[in-house]
């Protein structure tokens, strides 16, 4: 079923809205598609203007700064250990931005939003 998010029917105040217009297509939302640590699985979706994004379904990998350094490597994601987000997402390993994961290199905080990104891109916590 379609989320839609237009105005609701009901002001502020609780009396009724007149609405002038039906339903529109560029009101519909989208189910939320949360991201786990597992084989890697992509989902091409559609976005307004025929434009599309990647929205990340599995990941066993994140592409992981060091400030210090400046550099970035590759590194297996082991388990999410922090999730600012939801406390629940930590025992369903699911990653979202701030989310703090182990990697292969150590702690790191995810810093985009793999639902929208495509890939997720992390900084190491000292």
């Amino acid at each position: 079923m379609a989320i839609w998010q237009g105005k609701s029917r009901r002001l502020p105040t609780g009396g009724r809205r007149h609405i002038a217009q039906k339903k529109r297509k560029f009101e519909i939302g989208s189910e939320p598609h949360f991201t786990t640590v597992g084989e890697t699985k992509l989902k091409n979706v559609r976005a307004r203007g025929g434009h599309t994004k990647v929205r990340v379904l599995r990941v066993k990998t994140a592409n992981v700064t060091d400030r210090k350094t400046g550099k970035t490597q590759v590194a297996e994601i082991v388990t999410v250990t922090g999730n600012g987000a939801n406390p629940n997402y930590v025992r369903r390993n699911i990653v979202t931005k701030g989310a703090v994961v182990r990697t292969s290199l150590g702690q790191a905080r995810v810093t985009s939003r793999p639902g929208q990104h495509g890939a997720i891109n992390a900084v190491l916590i000292e």
